[in-house]
């Protein structure tokens, strides 16, 4: 089973690629204009369970240094340009995510 991330800034969504058809979708916040969140193809670098603070309840970290995917402490922020330049996904969703993807994983985030 082969699985890949897009991230689309603008429509501030993650779709979730198995076999390269599209198999979830999820809304996600991402960064603000002051920290944009980088357009570009990386991986899943590392995962992290309960990573404390304002990540949620799981870290999955970018091959670019300082970036994830993570949960969120604040749900009211997904759908919106608020991060850091992280991609916040609500809980469950990072979780669901979480537990299907290898490190590894292609994530390609594009404007």
């Amino acid at each position: 089973m082969a699985y890949s991330i897009t991230i689309d800034l603008s429509a501030r969504q993650l779709v979730l690629y198995h076999n390269g058809v599209p198999a979830r979708f999820y809304p996600v916040g991402v960064g603000k204009m002051l920290t944009p969140t980088p357009a570009g193809t990386y991986y899943v670098a590392t995962k992290r369970q309960n990573p404390g603070g304002p990540f949620g309840v799981m870290w999955l970290g970018l091959s670019i240094p300082h970036y994830g995917i993570h949960g969120t402490d604040n749900p009211a922020s997904i759908g919106h340009y608020v991060s850091h330049g992280c991609i916040r996904m609500h809980n469950l969703d990072v979780l669901e995510l979480s537990h299907l993807l290898p490190v590894g994983t292609p994530v390609t985030i594009k404007n």
